[in-house]
């Protein structure tokens, strides 16, 4: 596994996340073509975010989790654009399903790598497990009179933290003297 990639790609993408959060903060009301290119964007970072992890994971199950999130991201991007003209209770169902179902291959994938020389993977287990309650809690908040975008560079921010500071334990990681078995 290529850690150098790995940090690389967290730092990049949490710094990205972040970004995002604060410009659609500031662009999502009224949803108009501006807010709805910024919806279509996020799950597109996830998306090309996904493929470079790809190409340094190893084949087998977390290479397919991978791929699968990757994929579902992109069709997430399709979705949201598409959700844009429908209003607010329309992209929050769609981005809380996306939320879910990445949440969950998100908590997959750092279980998987709890063994590696990754390392715990506890910030994306949170963001992953996070992820999927916030979904659920996305798509119950579009049931009801008080939805709003808000909460989505919220969710933004968050997810970036949790990026950023996998990034940070990784380079802690990979800098710590490494013990020598014979």
């Amino acid at each position: 596994m290529n850690t150098k990639t790995l940090l690389r790609l967290y730092l990049g993408r949490g710094v990205l996340a972040v970004a995002w959060a604060a410009a659609f903060a500031s662009a999502h009301d009224p949803i108009d073509a501006l807010a709805i290119t910024l919806l279509v964007v996020y799950p597109l970072i996830d998306a090309v975010s996904s493929l470079i992890e790809l190409r340094a994971v190893p084949d087998g199950s977390e290479g397919r989790l991978t791929l699968f999130n990757g994929l579902l991201s992109a069709l997430a991007a399709v979705g949201v654009g598409l959700a844009g003209t429908g209003g607010v209770a329309a992209v929050l169902h769609v981005f809380g399903a996306w939320a879910v179902v990445s949440g969950a291959v998100q908590v997959l994938v750092g279980v998987w790598r709890r063994g590696s020389e990754l390392g715990k993977q506890w910030p994306l287990l949170i963001s992953g497990g996070l992820s999927f309650l916030v979904g659920i809690f996305y798509n119950i908040q579009a049931l009801g009179d008080g939805a709003s975008l808000d909460v989505l560079s919220v969710y933004a921010t968050g997810g970036g933290v949790f990026f950023i500071v996998q990034a940070g334990l990784l380079a802690w990681r990979a800098r710590r003297p490494r013990t020598q078995t014979v």
